[in-house]
């Protein structure tokens, strides 16, 4: 095989595997409520990382923790405690790719949840880049894997970075649910079953389909 060939070879098989990604991604996108906590049950024994360096619990676990202390600290924001509960999804929809979980599960909940849950789905992942550069203590207790994937996603905000988040009419939203994020990894915690969650998504979903509506 020559070099020509191999080169058209290795393209082909990289848009292939762009195709492929794309793919489980729009096909795994919830388009009801039914879907939806079906994707989320099949995070159960899901892991944010596939070698398991990751959380100490599974994706289901994880998702359901941070979204109860969210609705223990934020009981009226129910689109909150929603985007805390799916968070994560990103990692099923897309395994492997940690820098883009936030954009693809954002992206994957958007038409069905409304734009405010997938907002801040996305910025779970900015948020850390924040905290990172302005809270040592939270800087210090990241895991050796969060350090090394806080790399991909950006690394530290900068300054000027610091003061548009800030500005950002989600800004407190998105810190409530990264720090959330970070407190729901405990392992062997008993955390309410995921389906009494669905009458609260079908509030969120209805919420959103009404306004999309007007």
């Amino acid at each position: 095989m020559n070099r020509a060939t191999a080169a058209s070879n290795d393209q082909a098989a990289t848009v292939a595997e762009v195709a492929k990604v794309a793919e489980v991604a729009t096909i795994s996108a919830p388009a009801t409520v039914a879907e939806l906590m079906a994707l989320l049950a099949d995070c159960h024994d899901a892991w944010d990382m596939p070698d398991r360096s990751g959380d100490p619990v599974d994706i289901l676990d994880h998702d359901r923790q941070c979204a109860e202390l969210l609705r223990r600290d934020f009981p009226a924001d129910e689109e909150l405690q929603v985007a805390g509960l799916v968070h994560d999804i990103g990692h099923v929809l897309v395994p492997g790719d940690d820098a883009g979980h936030g954009v693809h599960g954002g992206d994957a909940v958007r038409g069905l949840l409304g734009a405010r849950v997938a907002r801040l789905v996305e910025l779970h992942v900015v948020a850390k880049r924040y905290l990172a550069a302005t809270d040592s203590a939270h800087a210090a207790a990241l895991s050796a894997s969060s350090r090394r994937t806080l790399v991909a996603q950006g690394g530290p905000m900068t300054a000027a970075e610091i003061a548009a988040f800030e500005s950002d009419p989600d800004f407190t939203a998105a810190i409530a649910l990264r720090r959330a994020d970070d407190a729901g990894k405990v392992v062997g915690l008993t955390v309410h079953a995921l389906e009494t969650w669905r009458p609260i998504v079908e509030r969120v979903a209805a919420a959103a389909d009404l306004a999309l509506a007007r």
